[in-house]
């Protein structure tokens, strides 16, 4: 059984690496309007048996419930590898034998580009892996079985992963994705989003009510002039 895992912090300590840019309150507004683009893509994918949502935030417990999927509740966040190595355990435990792990930071990812990961052929063990815009963060992690190798989220981490997954004997499918790629954790990633098309989505939207694209677009004009 193919399964999707979407871990969820708690939005009021996320984007950390944004406070020299944003406030407190923008980058939380901004962690859910993001957080509501995934979430509207994981609603149409066709493809996962099963959808696991590990958090210990209550506002994410609830649209968790409200969509029908299955919540994994947690009563502390340590680490976001802690959570989704736990909550890959328990998904074996459901009899889960593929689950795609996807962050909730990716404001351009749609359905099909889901459903595109967990239709590709592998037999275990394997891990299909897509990295960051940079290429050195891993922005969509699967893994076959679900235990095949510790989590290693954070800097580096697609090296990490792809060196675990050779150890383990895994086939590796590394697969390229532009709105998979697009994942915000700093202010240049915010201002590579603000370069795309983000029309009908919750970011674009906030983007521009709050000023924050204005604000990105005056700044690169005044960084431009000074050079």
């Amino acid at each position: 059984m193919r399964a999707l895992l979407l871990p969820i912090k708690d939005h009021r300590n996320a984007k950390q690496r944004l406070a020299g840019a944003l406030s407190p309150e923008e980058r939380l507004a901004l962690a859910r309007a993001m957080m509501d683009d995934v979430l509207l893509a994981v609603r149409n994918v066709r493809r996962a048996a099963r959808i696991f949502v590990v958090t210990n935030y209550e506002p994410a417990m609830r649209v968790a419930e409200s969509a029908g999927w299955s919540v994994l509740a947690e009563d502390e966040q340590v680490s976001e590898s802690a959570s989704v190595d736990a909550a890959s355990r328990q998904c074996v435990a459901h009899g889960v034998t593929a689950l795609l792990r996807l962050p909730l930071d990716l404001p351009l990812v749609q359905a099909a580009d889901i459903d595109e990961l967990l239709e590709l052929e592998f037999s275990a063990p394997a891990a299909v892996m897509v990295p960051s815009r940079d290429g050195t963060g891993t922005n969509a992690l699967l893994r076959t079985p679900p235990t095949l190798f510790p989590s290693q989220f954070g800097p580096g981490s697609f090296a990490k992963h792809h060196d675990l997954a050779q150890a383990a004997g895994a086939q590796i499918l590394v697969q390229r994705n532009p709105r998979l790629e697009m994942d915000v954790d700093d202010a240049e990633d915010l201002a590579a989003l603000l370069k795309q098309d983000l029309s009908g989505t919750a970011t674009g939207r906030w983007l521009s009510a709050s000023g924050v694209a204005a604000r990105f677009a005056t700044s690169k004009e005044r960084s431009t002039s000074a050079d």
